[in-house]
């Protein structure tokens, strides 16, 4: 690959800066500036060596994700393939096209352990099953269903996105059984873990059963649903029941959730099933509610632990009036809706207010140099591996790469830029999750702000 390559414009679409690295895929802003839109576009490189099972996997993925239309699924707009060795002038690889998340993480939004209250709960879940119950109907499972894969538009909306370990179990009304060992441990079906083949439909089901756990507790249940994790066992023998957090969840949410994971597939809650539950079909006071009031909802434990009071304190006499340059002010306006600004998915930068869906960001009293290091020092006694090429050391970025409770990787980029304020010299620093668990991205920020040689110079909303 050559520097002078460039990448194609796509449906009027230019591709900008990075703004999800996932080690296989880079996802990047693109912008149509004649409608003064804004896309996301997910890159996969290819190259001669490219093997031809990853190559049938991605043909997949755009194949089957371009034809699911449904308001809960992330929209599929365009795709374009630049074959390597060819005279393209391109940078080869598969190119696909989605609608802009502009909400950002659903699960970023949520305070770890804690969770969200039922009706909010409930209102998310009748989304994602809708969404689910689209998937199947046009013969797909979708096989790796877990919080990182569920977004919000900037509306509010749910959004079921990655659609890489896909697979078709049903065509013109015949279905078949699926082989292939995929997803991560903490959110596959148990009947995964054997050798026999298994029915497509009860895996994802499980996959739901997992999100709705995490929606009310704030937390994944269990490393893997083997016999070797202690907390699964627990569960297979009832005792989790009187352990807290499964012990904060009762009555009809509880009946709900255990049918949901039962680990026998055949007995395992369907779709009809969910839908006709007494928890799923009561009535609730979000069915009519507005941006605003959904927003505030969402985030309620954040605004309780003070974790947006960090995210977006009170910089008042700072003189941040101005936007950075044209594309800024169209992200701006793409994604500036009641429900991202009561989000508080803007932040107040040197050059200007700037789109920021990481609500995993902080500013400091301190310049950017110091605070670099401190983080950096902090994460480093965590145990968490911070890499940082000399020019990324410059700018105060570093590559962040740990593991998680549930022995889940996780990756992101630390960034830390100089920001003026009232008081005089500061930072902005915001930590950009790419993969791994949204809530464990959160707990790790949560640690960072409160590390020794980072909190006394966190600047916080008065409460």
């Amino acid at each position: 690959m050559t520097s002078q390559l460039k990448f194609p414009v796509i449906r009027g679409f230019e591709m900008q800066e990075v703004i999800g690295d996932g080690g296989f895929a880079k996802v990047y802003r693109a912008v149509n500036r004649s409608i003064r839109g804004v896309a996301a576009c997910k890159l996969v490189l290819l190259t001669p060596e490219t093997p031809k099972s990853q190559r049938k996997d991605l043909n997949k993925e755009v194949k089957v994700h371009s034809q699911l239309k449904h308001t809960n699924v992330l929209n599929f707009i365009d795709s374009k393939t630049v074959e390597p060795g060819s005279a393209s002038p391109y940078v080869p690889g598969v190119y696909m096209l989605l609608e802009m998340a502009g909400g950002g993480d659903l699960f970023d939004k949520i305070a770890p352990d804690v969770g969200v209250d039922e009706e909010m709960a409930q209102y998310y879940m009748k989304q994602l099953v809708s969404g689910l119950e689209f998937i199947h109907e046009q013969g797909v499972c979708h096989r790796d269903l877990k919080p990182e894969n569920i977004l919000l538009d900037s509306n509010g909306n749910l959004k079921i996105s990655d659609f890489g370990l896909c697979s078709v179990f049903k065509h013109k009304g015949q279905e078949r059984m699926l082989n292939e060992r995929c997803g991560s441990l903490p959110y596959v079906a148990p009947e995964l873990n054997t050798s026999r083949p298994y029915k497509a439909e009860p895996v994802d089901v499980w996959g739901v059963g997992v999100i709705f756990f995490t929606f009310l507790v704030g937390s994944t249940p269990w490393d893997e649903p083997t016999v070797s994790s202690p907390e699964y066992n627990a569960y297979l023998s009832g005792e989790i029941y009187d352990i807290d957090p499964w012990s904060r969840i009762k009555g009809d949410a509880l009946d709900l959730l255990v049918n949901i994971l039962n680990p026998d597939p055949v007995d395992r809650f369907t779709i009809p099933e969910i839908l006709e539950h007494p928890w799923f079909i009561r009535p609730s006071q979000l069915t009519n509610t507005g941006p605003i009031e959904l927003a505030q909802r969402l985030s309620q434990s954040l605004r309780q632990s003070g974790d947006l009071g960090v995210a977006d304190p009170d910089l008042s006499g700072s003189s941040m009036d101005t936007d950075m340059d044209g594309d800024t002010v169209m992200m701006d306006g793409a994604n500036g809706t009641q429900f991202t600004q009561t989000l508080l998915l803007f932040s107040q930068t040197q050059n200007g207010t700037r789109y920021t869906p990481h609500l995993t960001r902080f500013y400091a009293s301190c310049g950017p140099r110091n605070l670099f290091k401190f983080i950096v020092r902090a994460l480093t006694e965590m145990g968490i591996r911070c890499r940082a090429s000399e020019e990324d050391a410059r700018n105060n970025r570093a590559r962040v790469t740990g593991i998680d409770d549930r022995k889940e990787v996780f990756k992101g980029w630390v960034e830390v830029e100089a920001f003026e304020w009232p008081g005089g010299e500061g930072s902005f620093c915001v930590m950009r999750r790419d993969k791994g668990n949204p809530i464990s991205w959160r707990k790790m920020w949560k640690a960072t702000i409160l590390a020794p040689a980072v909190e006394p110079h966190v600047l916080k909303r008065r409460r």
